[in-house]
């Protein structure tokens, strides 16, 4: 994904500095090559994010799980000690 980003990078670029103003290359250069490549990479990120988040979510819901466990008393443990 990034290969082609770069590449394209590199083509505006090129396009850019065919122009005959800096005014005009900067413009080519920004609307040609980096907003529209944001919004793409943005967009192409976005499963990874989703993952990421559902990955977060499920380790947060073990963990409150585990605390949850560790505080309640078990089953076929006594609440109090047996008297000697």
């Amino acid at each position: 994904m990034y290969i082609v980003a770069i590449a394209w990078i590199y083509v505006v670029s090129m396009m850019a500095i065919t122009e005959s103003s800096v005014v005009a290359a900067l413009m080519t250069f920004l609307l040609y090559g980096v907003f529209p490549l944001t919004i793409v990479l943005y967009l192409m990120g976005t499963p990874q994010r989703k993952r990421n988040r559902q990955r977060a979510e499920k380790s947060a819901r073990l963990l409150a799980q585990q605390k949850a466990l560790s505080t309640a008393p078990a089953a076929d443990q006594p609440l109090t000690p047996p008297e000697k």
